[in-house]
């Protein structure tokens, strides 16, 4: 029987290491061999304290584990053992990780990284219940925020999109047809946060949309937030700003910004 991976800890034991996460981490992707194993699918082993034991390096296994917890690569700069890494990442067939390991080494190859951001706010007028036979007239500013991020890399906005992901839209049927597949070069975003004196009602009235990290789940509530997205990523992958507007020593709060790898 397929077990639901869950958010209670599970401990586990790599090559005598013991680490602890939880289901949902460890199933983040889940055509990995760590998501099979969880759900149920491999047979898995224990060590004499009830840990779950995979005879692989411990002490690679805290990358991997880092790397399902924020889909992010975050490796010292001194690190000398990429080799093993690769090794460790097929074996665990974490798919994405793989991918960013091909752009990791001793050339990253050049690429171009860029950011653009618009906003547009406006008030909305609706009306709120106070009684059996009281309604109000009430108002709420709320700002949508588009973005275009543009990257001659493809394994980067690959990630990216693993990172980050849109609520469902409310406009949308069960029956409605998937989706097309994603440009290769660009990630093309827009969302609404959600706003205290917005009701829900409403809100989803109006088919707006959240911006959601993975695996956390976290609301991105401005554009900054998005930056701070974008700004790490791009610095974990080698590469450095080049340009930002309007005002370069605010960075978090500069809505165009490209980035370059050399």
């Amino acid at each position: 029987m397929l077990r639901t991976p869950s958010l209670e800890p599970v401990s586990l034991n790599v090559g005598g290491t013991v680490y602890t996460t939880n289901g949902e981490t460890l199933s983040r992707f889940p055509d990995s061999m760590l998501g099979a194993m969880i759900r149920g699918q491999l047979p898995s082993s224990r060590d004499p304290a009830g840990n779950l034991f995979i005879d692989r390096d411990g002490k690679t296994f805290r990358h991997i584990l880092n790397y399902l917890r924020s889909s992010h690569l975050d490796l010292p700069e001194d690190y000398k053992e990429m080799s093993l890494l690769r090794r460790e990442a097929d074996f665990y067939q974490i798919q994405p990780l793989l991918r960013d390991l091909s752009d990791r080494g001793h050339n990253l190859g050049n690429a171009l990284l860029q950011c653009n951001i618009l906003s547009h706010t406006q008030t909305l007028h609706f009306t709120l219940k106070e009684g059996p036979l009281n309604y109000a007239l009430s108002t709420c500013p709320v700002t949508t925020y588009q973005a275009q991020v543009f990257c001659t890399c493809p394994s980067v906005l690959a990630v990216l999109r693993e990172r980050l992901v849109l609520s469902p839209d409310p406009s949308s049927g069960a029956d409605s047809s998937p989706p097309p597949p994603p440009p290769r070069h660009r990630l093309q975003l827009e969302w609404t946060p959600t706003a205290d004196d917005l009701p829900a009602a409403e809100y989803s009235r109006h088919g707006f949309r959240r911006l959601l990290t993975r695996p956390e789940g976290r609301e991105l509530p401005d554009a900054r937030s998005l930056v701070e997205e974008v700004l790490g990523l791009a610095l974990s992958r080698g590469f450095r700003l080049d340009y930002a507007s309007p005002l370069p020593s605010d960075v978090l709060g500069c809505t165009a910004l490209r980035f370059v790898r050399y």
